[in-house]
């Protein structure tokens, strides 16, 4: 189902086809949503979070052109369903969240599956993980009403990221940032909506 949902929209790059299917979404999803875990649409997973829907994650995943090797950065780990199928592509992936119990269920249920080359990091993913960087890509799963700039300083030369920007509250613009020269370089992609970013980007709104 998840192969033809994500296929038929164009996506057919054959590992990350084979990334998609090899992660258990069931797994990552509470027990009373499991029926509907490969349906193509978010669900919740408490705290008034989501995990999203399997075309949206594999396209994030398709943008952020994750090969073996890269280092990847997660921001807003929510259920680690991403951080599992980034973990297919590449072994290092480090992954933030900023909510505490979702961070441990996470690492949890990554560690019951052997996705060892996942870290999950319960922080503020505003300021990324400079002591990790550079990164070739970083992939944020919640909207921000601007790029945070410790995102892009931890981005890797020709590092790409991705992450949906507009308003918090209504619908954002998913948008692709490659570093080329050190500057950004700013694709529009598509109207996405997410949960907003939380801690430090609310801040700079006052």
């Amino acid at each position: 189902m998840v192969r033809y949902q994500v296929e038929s929209r164009g996506l057919k790059d054959e590992r990350l086809l084979q990334a998609l299917l090899a992660v258990p979404r069931h797994l990552f999803v509470p027990e009373q949503y499991r029926r509907e875990a490969y349906e193509d649409y978010p669900l919740p997973i408490g705290e008034g979070q989501t995990i999203s829907q399997p075309y949206i994650v594999a396209l994030m995943t398709a943008v952020a052109e994750v090969k073996p090797g890269d280092k990847v950065l997660e921001i807003g780990t929510g259920s680690g369903y991403q951080a599992a199928v980034l973990n297919q592509l590449t072994d290092r992936v480090f992954s933030i969240e900023i909510r505490e119990t979702l961070a441990g269920r996470a690492a949890s249920v990554l560690q019951s599956l052997n996705y060892t080359g996942v870290r999950v990091r319960w922080a503020d993913g505003y300021f990324g993980w400079p002591e990790e960087a550079p990164f070739d890509a970083i992939l944020v799963t919640c909207a921000a009403n601007h790029i945070p700039p410790p995102l892009f300083q931890q981005l890797a030369e020709g590092g790409r990221l991705v992450i949906p920007v507009g308003s918090t509250v209504f619908f954002q613009t998913l948008t692709l940032v490659r570093k080329s020269g050190g500057k950004p370089v700013v694709k529009q992609l598509l109207d996405v909506r997410f949960v907003p970013m939380v801690g430090e980007i609310e801040k700079e709104k006052r």
